[in-house]
């Protein structure tokens, strides 16, 4: 049974996307998807990283992209207000 929810993806462009989770009640993840094991240097012995492994209940990979959304005009000058200025004497409608 799929555990699907909605997503915000930013690749090339802003997209929607539908994704798989893992299962709440597994066992052998606690519903987090998979477990973080450490590992060391062969000729130290100390601490050389981190490495993910995934839990057999989730597809990480399985992803739908199911619309683009419209880009965001940027505002050229974010400190000045389109509807008016702080400087008038005006009511706002």
């Amino acid at each position: 049974m799929h555990r699907l929810r909605l997503r915000l993806a930013h690749w090339p462009r802003r997209t929607l996307i539908l994704t798989d989770t893992p299962r709440p009640d597994c066992p052998a993840c606690d519903g987090a998807g998979g477990h973080n094991r450490d590992y060391g240097d062969y000729e130290t012995g100390e601490y050389a990283g981190t490495e993910w492994t995934p839990c057999p209940c989730w597809d990480e990979d399985r992803r739908w992209p199911l619309l683009p959304l419209p880009r965001l005009p940027r505002r050229r000058r974010p400190h000045l207000d389109p509807w008016g200025n702080s400087h008038s004497d005006e009511p706002p409608f």
